[in-house]
């Protein structure tokens, strides 16, 4: 899976809010393109993809992989050229303070401030920093300086430099969900038991609007969410709150905090990944959410199934995975394609 490392690597180091998705859908464009038969884009922004298998499928299948990761938007510049922002998905003031990022189309370096710990009060010590009390540090000496550069709506996205570390595992920015793209498009580049849509899919991280737009447009029978996952297999956490783990293979889930997913997919897939000896866990707590809800409820409605990637400290500028998993990944998937499609 040389190809599918490159590619990880490459869309991990794109930046892509939601809403701002448009360099990662273009690399995957070409990325797929002489690999498929069909590609379009839609008014929301996704990426839909038409790929022939071995023979026609039984049933209208569709993968999706969204394409955003979290970050922030700038909302105000203030005199002294400091920049108030807001998240853009889920991000715990933790893992922002003191993060270096990217500010706007220009790509501009900047550093989230916060406070430091010299000059805390005693119960703020105590307590961390909310979002809306920290700025971003561009270097500006005053607004006019700041508003030559930068504007309110203009992204904000970490810098997580991509590096493999350890055992077999790979940090970055965005694993969550460019390592479901980057399978999708290894997947458009393979040979398929039968046909398949794929899509690429915008606003996941703010509501899963992408996800609604491409099923509606697809109208599949069967849904496969292709995601990262929480991993917290820590030792701070209790056996029952860590989600799942690295390195025990893709996650196959029955619920999450969004979906309650399809009893008869969830057994096939199980039953399927053990036939194939494809190592495979379950979520081990209720919790997260992806755009398999929104699929379900598109149009006709649809069965849908979530496979996913488990993923230490996700949401943040250094996310980490395991290689094997992805590798596990996509065998369950090419798997997944030939046992729900024909």
């Amino acid at each position: 899976m040389k190809t599918f490392y490159e590619n990880l690597r490459a869309l991990t180091q794109l930046r892509g809010v939601s809403g701002r998705e448009e360099l990662v859908r273009d690399a995957i464009i070409r990325m797929i393109d002489g690999h498929c038969d069909s590609w379009r884009t839609d008014a929301t922004g996704n990426l839909i993809v038409e790929k022939k298998g071995a023979r026609p499928a039984a049933k209208r299948l569709l993968l999706s992989a969204h394409m955003d990761e979290v970050g922030f938007l700038v909302t105000h510049v203030q005199e002294d050229g400091f920049l108030r922002f807001a998240p853009v998905g889920g991000v715990m003031p933790a893992v922002a303070a003191g993060r270096p990022v990217l500010v706007g189309d220009g790509a501009l370096p900047g550093t989230i401030g916060v406070k430091p710990v010299h000059l805390l009060d005693g119960d703020e010590k105590e307590r961390y920093a909310k979002l809306e009390d920290m700025l971003v540090d561009i270097g500006a000496c005053s607004r006019e300086e700041a508003l030559a550069l930068v504007s309110p709506g203009d992204p904000i996205t970490f810098i997580g430099e991509y590096r493999e570390m350890g055992d077999g595992c790979i940090a970055s920015k965005a694993i969550d969900d460019r390592v479901g793209c980057a399978l999708l498009v290894e997947l458009i580049r393979s040979q398929l038991p039968c046909d398949c849509v794929f899509a690429f899919t915008c606003q996941e991280e703010t509501g899963c609007l992408g996800g609604k737009t491409a099923a509606y447009g697809a109208a599949p029978e069967i849904g496969i969410a292709v995601e990262g996952t929480t991993a917290g297999d820590l030792p701070s956490a209790p056996d029952h709150k860590k989600v799942c783990a690295l390195r025990k293979g893709p996650v196959i889930s029955y619920k999450d905090g969004g979906t309650t997913y399809s009893h008869t997919l969830y057994r096939r897939a199980t039953e399927a990944a053990d036939a194939a000896g494809i190592p495979w866990q379950t979520k081990e707590s209720i919790c997260g959410g992806n755009e398999s809800r929104s699929v379900q409820a598109a149009r006709n409605g649809a069965q849908v199934l979530a496979v996913s990637l488990p993923v230490r400290y996700i949401h943040s500028a250094h996310s980490l995975a395991a290689r094997q998993d992805m590798e596990n990944a996509f065998r369950l998937l090419l798997e997944l394609i030939g046992v729900l499609g024909l």
